[in-house]
């Protein structure tokens, strides 16, 4: 799950954090602190649960405590990630972020065809369901914030 040592095919660089998609960029550093450890795996829930309040944050960090294990248990070969601070994207990360955009956006079959090449056939349909899930709460979840930060102030009247 490291860049060190063994096989880092998956490791290869392909972009860096500033040239992606705020949500890919987003699902990549909640892949990385998840798989960093226990008191990293608190920060994903902190930031999930500020974001969606905290039943829909259990729901949400359930499903993508579900998305990333299934993906590292059924792993065609070891997911390569980068270091926590490392500005650079890898080809695995990217490829993973990428599913939940497809699968987010309704393009479920090009998600799927993703999915394979990183897991079993017969995982990939789970794992797109569980990326779309994941990827939709944190949309839901960007809306609901915006609407309530352009909403009024309550008990004033607007002319």
């Amino acid at each position: 799950m490291s860049v060190e040592g063994g096989d880092a095919r998956g490791a290869r660089s392909v972009a860096s954090f500033d040239s992606l998609p705020k949500d890919e960029a987003m699902f990549i550093r909640y892949l990385r602190l998840w798989c960093a450890g226990p008191d990293e795996q608190s920060e994903v829930w902190n930031d999930i649960a500020a974001r969606l309040g905290p039943a829909r944050g259990r729901q949400a960090l359930s499903t993508f405590e579900d998305l990333v294990g299934l993906v590292l248990r059924h792993a065609r070969r070891p997911i390569m990630l980068h270091g926590l601070t490392c500005s650079c994207v890898g080809a695995d990360e990217a490829v993973l972020a990428h599913l939940v955009t497809l699968a987010t956006s309704g393009e479920r079959e090009d998600a799927m065809l993703i999915a394979t090449l990183l897991v079993r056939a017969d995982v990939s349909p789970l794992v797109t369901s569980l990326a779309q899930s994941f990827g939709l709460a944190l949309h839901r979840g960007r809306t609901v914030s915006a609407d309530i930060a352009s909403a009024p102030p309550r008990g004033r009247t607007l002319h």
